[in-house]
């Protein structure tokens, strides 16, 4: 080796090493600002409050649901709140693409806090990327402050050395989704930020679920966003990121303005402009599902592996729910049982309970590895008695989506996290079943009281899942096969649906290997 070639390779060694040394430490937390949610006799003087007080006082100590399954209407939702919102928004959510529909509602914010509305944004910093300056950019506007959950200090494009240097927290993610205006309405459920989670992607669409809801549990909301924002985990933009060079805030409102124009974003910006739903809410003429709302979420400190027991969501899940008496359904996309959870199921059934569920197929998931830790549990559940359904990536409600897209897409993906027990009660939320939910990441949902939306959900296993979704079956000779409804026919495939050897047989071999805790 030469002088030359020895210099160079000593430089990017110290680089690597001082890179390593620096992803170690995050800075001091101690003059970090104190805030919190706007005073319910505050919240109750805005557009929003005014307009949801008479019917929330007709219904004490509930709450007004209305589901958001469709992926416009719950983009144009999240649009249309931040324009109606008069004094705070308080944002928070795992992913946060920076493609339309992320610049979209990056914009409706900056607008919201040019109307004078304070604004605070927190965001999973494993979930963003490409975004630094325009984080930092808003940060800078006195009504916006934006703040990053377990946050890397080295940058692009060496970020994934957070997970070298401080694998134990780099590996514990905040995975919650709260949008909430005025803390008097707010937006909870499965979707992240981004076009694949709003219907418009080059590549899969996610079918998801969103709820809006009004009353009682929106405080809950906004309390558990004030013990997020001011945990140990969550750092000032301005701590972690450098400073925006220039006049960076023109460019982004420049920036969402060409988005605008752009011909795919036409259905995004045309849903929102004839969406009637904020003027219904407004008015009061809304069709909302009144009914007990529960808040289930961990405690921020989980993030750092600190959470009792009786902080997490699981514990409270269960508390909550309670056993199931006659029925359960439940659709995860990313669903993880384990040995434990098989024997969970088991004892379900054999108390009698119905249990049905729905995740992705191999050929709709959008994470093999997962799928992996799910197959090898396929056979002990339908031994078991339960009923499994995965989701078709070419279903009929691909196309659907398809056809209100300009853009098109290459498949769909469940990304929906929900359950409903014994036709009384659902769950709407963040909450995989899989070990990271249970164990690692952060997350928030809500617990209806509703037979009407519980029986909603039931009625799909009834009808349109078997449409849309692959039925496993195990035949006599103890082998899987799959079920799709084509119409009146039915075709019978013998292995994973439309997938190829290579990619079945590497599930096989992550099945094999010990990383199911990290799920």
């Amino acid at each position: 080796m030469t002088t030359s070639h020895r210099s160079v390779t000593q430089f990017f060694l110290l680089i690597f090493f001082c890179s390593l040394m620096s992803g170690c430490s995050l800075p001091s937390l101690d003059n970090r600002t104190i805030s919190s949610a706007l005073l319910k006799s505050e919240a109750r003087a805005t557009r929003i409050g005014t307009a949801v007080a008479t019917r929330a006082d007709q219904h004490p100590g509930k709450s007004g649901i209305y589901p958001l399954p469709n992926p416009y209407d719950a983009f144009a939702a999240r649009m249309l709140l931040a324009k109606a919102a008069d004094r705070t928004l308080d944002v928070q959510y795992y992913i946060w693409h920076k493609d339309i529909t992320g610049t979209l509602l990056l914009e409706a914010l900056h607008e919201a806090a040019r109307r004078g509305v304070r604004v605070r944004l927190l965001l999973d910093d494993n979930g963003i990327s490409d975004m630094d300056e325009d984080l930092k950019t808003l940060d800078s506007h006195p009504n916006i402050e934006v703040r990053l959950f377990n946050p890397y200090i080295v940058r692009k494009p060496t970020k994934w050395l957070g997970y070298v240097t401080d694998f134990s927290r780099a590996n514990r993610r905040m995975h919650n989704k709260s949008f909430t205006a005025d803390n008097q309405a707010t937006i909870v459920g499965g979707r992240n930020v981004g076009d694949e989670y709003f219907g418009a992607s080059n590549g899969v669409l996610f079918a998801d679920l969103d709820v809006l809801c009004v009353g009682t549990v929106v405080d809950s909301v906004s309390s558990a966003f004030d013990s997020y924002w001011a945990s140990e985990s969550s750092y000032p933009v301005g701590l972690i990121l450098t400073r925006v060079r220039g006049n960076r805030m023109e460019q982004l409102t420049m920036a969402a303005d060409a988005v605008e124009r752009d011909p795919a974003a036409s259905a995004f910006v045309n849903t929102v402009k004839r969406s009637v739903f904020i003027n219904e809410l407004l008015a009061g003429s809304l069709n909302l599902e009144w009914a007990h709302t529960r808040m289930v979420s961990d405690d921020p400190a989980k993030g750092l592996g600190k959470a009792e027991a009786k902080g997490l969501m699981s514990h409270q899940l269960e508390e909550v729910i309670g056993a199931p008496g006659s029925d359960m359904v439940l659709v995860s996309p990313y669903f993880v049982p384990t040995a434990a959870g098989v024997d969970a199921f088991r004892k379900m059934a054999g108390r009698g309970v119905k249990v049905r569920i729905l995740t992705n197929s191999l050929d709709a998931t959008d994470v093999a590895a997962v799928h992996a830790g799910y197959a090898k549990w396929r056979k002990d559940l339908l031994k078991s008695g339960i009923t499994l359904f995965e989701m078709n990536s070419f279903s009929s409600v691909t196309a659907g989506r398809k056809s209100k897209s300009s853009i098109g897409s290459s498949g769909a993906s469940l990304h929906a996290k929900t359950f409903a027990v014994d036709g009384k009660r659902i769950f709407v939320g963040s909450f995989n079943f899989d070990p990271r939910s249970f164990n690692l990441n952060t997350e928030l949902g809500f617990v209806i009281d509703s037979p009407a939306l519980a029986r909603q959900i039931g009625a799909l296993f009834d009808s349109a899942v078997p449409t849309y979704a692959y039925k496993v079956l195990l035949g006599e000779d103890g082998k899987l096969y799959w079920i799709e409804k084509q119409g009146e026919k039915q075709i019978r495939y013998d292995h994973d649906p439309r997938t190829t050897c290579w990619k079945r047989g590497l599930v096989f071999l992550l099945s094999m290997l010990p990383i199911e805790w990290l799920l």
